[in-house]
């Protein structure tokens, strides 16, 4: 017997709460997912006061953080998907966060992001790769 059905709606968010890093979600029919808001880094960075103020958007299929500038859908909280927001954009969002709690005058940042380094080869490998 199958239970897949492409016709099924996604389910409507009615509330949500935060206990420490960790969001909960209430949906339609009792039903709640909690995920870690370390998959929302806007989120993890917010204050509690951010964080509250919230709205449902689209029937309850997605949250907006109109202060955080964030929107997350049921449908990717289902799944477990992050942020795809890039690290250049993130670092941007919070030194400009920085610069409007200090009060000061927008400054330019040089901002590099490294790729990850690469790793050597073990000496046998390379033993092996002179070999052939």
């Amino acid at each position: 017997m199958s239970t897949l059905n492409p016709n099924l709606e996604s389910p409507k968010a009615v509330k949500i709460s935060f206990d420490g890093e960790m969001l909960r979600v209430l949906l339609e029919g009792g039903r709640q997912i909690v995920v870690p808001t370390a998959l929302y880094p806007r989120l993890r960075f917010a204050t509690k006061a951010e964080r509250r103020n919230y709205r449902l958007i689209g029937g309850g299929a997605g949250i907006h953080w109109p202060a955080l500038d964030e929107d997350i859908s049921v449908k990717g909280l289902l799944a477990k998907k992050g942020s795809s927001e890039s690290p250049h954009s993130l670092v941007s969002w919070l030194l400009a966060r920085k610069e409007k709690t200090e009060g000061s005058q927008p400054r330019r940042h040089v901002i590099q992001v490294l790729p990850p380094p690469r790793k050597r080869l073990s000496r046998t490998r390379m033993n092996l790769k002179q070999a052939v």
